[in-house]
């Protein structure tokens, strides 16, 4: 079913999840006893990720189909177009609908390091990806990313905020955010799309903090800022209790952004869930009843 459908036919906040798919098979069973152990908290539907320059499709998609077979969920897979061409994602989107899923979220994808944009090829931006998807399978729901904060490359917020509306008129059916701490961010970017004319539902996006390291790495690549005040306290926590002090005090912050965005009004929250039941039950139990 598509996923921007079922959303608003929603009348109370939901979650949804993001995995990706383990890197050897061999962790497969492991991976989807973890999907079954958040069952409970009944998400409104799953993604999972697509590996760098399609590197992972086929995980992927197995992947989604099995969640959508034997799990029952409705599954959406990412899909990215940078060096793709039209044959393999007509190709790629027709496995996908002969397996029942029917949702993909729309992602141009990391430019290959060495490599610049090319302005010749099939899929500059995520929305030619809209655009094409919307065209060779109109009953497919489309997500795509949204950016608080700018993408790395953007001049600008007004430019950020027009590629994300020129996604959006190209089809797309809901906005899922890149991480973000400040809440304020969230509410600023969806005002403006509004304020552009666009009113599909936008997703936050929720990553808890899970060390020191991976947040300085997560935010060199995503481009999203840390409030000083956050990263101080986490580096007091870490010189008190080290990297459990750390998630700890993630986890809680986590909670506190979702507990903010779902008061003022967010549709729903899209857990990165980092493959880890337990922190996302945690969350769930801290949040309470939505």
């Amino acid at each position: 079913m598509n996923i921007g459908q079922l959303i608003a036919e929603r009348d109370k906040p939901f979650y949804s999840f993001e995995f990706f798919p383990p890197k050897d098979p061999v962790q497969w069973p492991e991976f989807f006893t973890m999907v079954e152990k958040l069952m409970p908290l009944n998400p409104l539907f799953t993604s999972v990720t697509y590996g760098a320059g399609g590197s992972s499709q086929d995980a992927t998609l197995e992947i989604v189909s099995h969640l959508k077979k034997h799990f029952e969920l409705e599954t959406m897979a990412h899909l990215t177009c940078v060096g793709a061409t039209q044959e393999y994602i007509t190709q790629y989107l027709q496995r996908l609908r002969d397996n029942g899923v029917d949702n993909v979220l729309a992602l141009r994808g990391d430019i290959p390091k060495g490599q610049e944009a090319d302005s010749d090829t099939e899929f500059c931006h995520a929305a030619d990806l809209v655009r094409f998807v919307k065209t060779h399978q109109p009953g497919m729901g489309i997500g795509v990313a949204g950016y608080p904060a700018p993408h790395p490359e953007s001049p600008s917020f007004a430019s950020d905020w027009r590629y994300t509306v020129a996604k959006i008129r190209e089809g797309a059916d809901f906005v899922i955010t890149q991480l973000f701490f400040d809440v304020r961010e969230y509410f600023h970017f969806v005002d403006r799309l509004s304020d552009m004319g666009v009113s599909v539902p936008v997703i936050p996006g929720i990553l808890p903090i899970q060390s020191l390291e991976s947040i300085r790495r997560t935010l060199s690549l995503c481009g999203a800022n840390i409030p000083g005040k956050l990263y101080l306290a986490l580096e007091e926590a870490n010189a008190k209790g080290g990297a459990e002090a750390v998630r700890e005090a993630g986890l809680k912050f986590a909670v506190q952004q979702i507990r903010t965005l779902l008061d003022n009004g967010a549709p729903g929250i899209h857990l990165y869930t980092l493959n880890k039941a337990a922190m996302c039950q945690r969350i769930a139990e801290e949040v309470g009843a939505l």
